[in-house]
């Protein structure tokens, strides 16, 4: 359960994400460089088709997220991408909801901006073979990150819910590896054919 639905969360916790998430949308917006909108757009459709693409545990099953691999390729404009595939995501697909939006939000957003801190910077002067693991570490991070925060927004929710909190704190943990095949795939082929794309400076192959 990548998104939680409507009616499930407390007030606080709706209240809560809605005010993250807003905060977020503000700095991110402040920051923006319009150069940079067009791949902003192409990541945000990438992370709305991953949707569609599901990942079968159990009786049940999770979508691919991509979330870190936006936040290591896009930085704070992985904010705005992330709020405009969810709102798609809602309207066309019926995934999460309108008063749940601020906080599925904030769970793929906050995330996404741990990547861009922790792994963006890696990508400056990194060989080819390097960026396969930056790829993957950004895939493991993104995703796992996000269950927890899925995970706790269900528990401070209402005891009721910690058995549903646990079992997809669970869930995410094989996903994790399927995003980290493919974050890393993504990466590495970008930094070797089009480094420019992203910003980076071409090394040798290592």
């Amino acid at each position: 359960m990548a998104h939680i639905p409507d009616g499930v969360l407390s007030a606080p916790v709706l209240i809560t994400g809605a005010v993250v998430s807003a905060g977020l949308l503000a700095l991110s917006l402040s920051r923006l460089d319009d150069e940079r909108i067009p791949q902003a757009a192409v990541l945000s459709a990438a992370f709305f088709v991953s949707s569609l693409i599901t990942v079968p545990i159990g009786p049940s099953s999770v979508h691919l997220l991509l979330n870190g691999l936006m936040g290591l390729l896009l930085g704070w404009l992985a904010v705005p991408a992330i709020l405009v595939a969810l709102i798609l995501q809602a309207a066309f697909l019926g995934y999460g909801g309108l008063t749940v939006l601020g906080v599925n939000a904030m769970n793929m957003m906050l995330p996404a901006l741990l990547c861009a801190a922790m792994l963006r910077p890696l990508l400056k002067h990194l060989t080819p073979r390097r960026a396969w693991w930056t790829g993957a570490a950004a895939g493991v991070l993104g995703v796992l990150a996000s269950g927890a925060l899925v995970a706790g927004t269900l528990a401070l929710s209402g005891e009721a819910f910690l058995p549903a909190a646990q079992l997809v704190a669970l869930s995410f943990a094989p996903l994790a590896l399927a995003e980290a095949v493919i974050s890393a795939v993504i990466v590495g082929f970008l930094v070797r054919v089009e480094p420019e794309l992203l910003a980076l400076h071409r090394v040798a192959n290592g």
